[in-house]
């Protein structure tokens, strides 16, 4: 039982230790961090003055002391200097870190101050707490990790009299007065000026980047010296940027929309992307053919170009001969219209002639015609032992005698004279015949001419529904 009291006591001891701690930690009553920043100067500032970190406020000035030589336990690094005690209430900006920073720096033209903090990194050791003396209980940032402002009146000062006086001889005598004190005025007027110790981390840095910056000169010459052989160009390129920014400036707010509409256009795209991508991959072969065959292509178009300036001539002479020949072809439209017209009066004998050809092909008729043509030859000249004959049918009349004189009602014409004189009789026989009997002769040839048409017709007809088919 005693070794579990005496547990239990030493985990309540610890407990409350942790908790002593904790609020010591954040500085103090009400939990607030605080901090006594050495500033070699104060200037203007007073007690509840913000307290500033990356422009955001975050607590306030809570009190200010000036540590003296009847000052009891002041550090000896404080002696003669303002000390300000700041009171941090956002808890996400502490603790302050060794290499934290603080100056005080004007808020308007009627001489406000503000303390503008960096807090440090978190790789460097906490600030150290003061455990006795003046400002015990807070976090010491000691002088040379702040910054003291030169206010605008004491700028100006300097060209009044007898400032500007004072000033003179104070310069003159700086010499004399600190030539074994370099290092100690060098960091006076680093402290005094925050530009100036900015100044010379940069020169640090910049020491240290020699190497890089050498490289930098170099390629900068590199790059730069093509641009300065194209500075007309690029003089334009900005001109004409400057051009392209008014015209977006005035069509502003249809980007913006535009803008506004690219995601889901993106998302549209996407499968087109993707068939796009797919068209590539299959596509890689017929570019590959085409590279290794752009030699070739590029050898014709090389060959192309006499020919381009041979056909010149040609395709000129072409247009004056099309110019000559408006006027003919213009010309031409009237016999153009009457084909036109003549097509149109011949389309249907052409269907039918059509239909013809068709049937003809179909059933074999020309094939048949021919055979008929050749057999019926064959038929007509004959073949015995003594050679080839035509069978022939004698016909004897009055006109197959022989006559060395014209014949009246032959049709032999055995001269011109004679051929005349043969015609003159036959009129001279027509007229003596009246003309009663001549309109009865008349008519009677006619009924004989159309009988004998008749006559003729069936077999034509016969003939032409065998080629053409019965149907037609």
């Amino acid at each position: 039982m005693r070794r579990l009291a005496l547990i239990f006591a030493v985990l309540l001891t610890s407990a409350i230790v942790a908790a002593i701690a904790t609020a010591s930690g954040q500085g103090g009553a009400g939990g607030a961090y605080k901090v006594r920043a050495i500033f070699d100067d104060a200037s203007f500032a007073v007690p509840g003055e913000q307290v500033r970190i990356a422009g955001a406020p975050v607590g306030a000035i809570a009190s200010l002391d000036v540590c003296t030589a009847n000052s009891t336990r002041c550090p000896p690094d404080t002696m003669n200097k303002a000390a300000v005690t700041l009171e941090i209430d956002d808890s996400r900006f502490t603790p302050f870190h060794a290499d934290a920073t603080c100056a005080i720096r004007p808020q308007s033209l009627i001489g406000e101050m503000y303390v503008d903090c960096t807090p440090g990194t978190a790789s460097a050791p906490p600030l150290s707490r003061i455990e006795h003396g003046p400002g015990a209980g807070t976090y010491y940032l000691p002088v040379t990790r702040t910054h003291s402002p030169v206010d605008f009146d004491i700028q100006q000062d300097i060209f009044r009299e007898p400032v500007a006086q004072r000033l003179t001889i104070i310069l003159n005598e700086l010499g004399t007065g600190l030539a074994a004190r370099g290092s100690d005025l060098n960091a006076v007027i680093h402290r005094a000026d925050p530009a100036l110790g900015y100044t010379d981390q940069v020169l640090k840095i910049l020491a240290g980047q020699n190497r890089a910056l050498a490289k930098l000169a170099t390629d900068s010459a590199a790059v730069l010296t093509p641009l300065a052989q194209q500075r007309k160009a690029l003089a334009d390129f900005i001109v004409q940027a400057n051009t392209t920014a008014v015209a977006s400036a005035a069509r502003a707010r249809d980007i913006s929309r535009s803008i506004q509409l690219l995601p889901s256009f993106l998302r549209q795209l996407r499968p087109l992307m993707v068939d796009l991508g797919t068209l590539a991959d299959q596509g890689t072969p017929l570019a590959s053919e085409l590279g290794s065959s752009a030699a070739a292509l590029g050898h014709e178009f090389t060959e192309l170009t006499p020919f381009a300036k041979a056909a010149r001539n040609a395709l000129i002479n072409l247009g004056t001969t099309a110019q000559k020949s408006q006027a003919p072809l213009v010309a031409t439209i009237p016999l153009a219209n009457r084909l036109g017209r003549l097509g149109s009066q011949l389309e249907p004998t052409a269907t039918e002639l059509d239909k013809l050809t068709a049937s003809l092909n179909q059933t074999g008729a020309i094939g048949q015609l021919m055979a008929v043509l050749f057999y019926g030859t064959t038929a007509a000249n004959g073949f015995d032992s003594l050679g080839h004959y035509v069978r022939d049918e004698i016909y004897v009349s009055a006109c197959t005698g022989y006559a060395t004189s014209p014949v009246t009602g032959c049709s032999a014409r055995f001269a011109r004279s004679a051929a005349a004189a043969a015609d003159r009789a036959a009129a001279a026989t027509t007229a003596a015949v009246p003309p009663a009997a001549r309109s009865a002769v008349t008519e009677a040839a006619a009924a004989a001419g159309a009988s004998v048409a008749r006559n003729a017709s069936v077999p034509l007809r016969q003939l032409l529904g065998y080629l053409i088919g019965a149907s037609r």
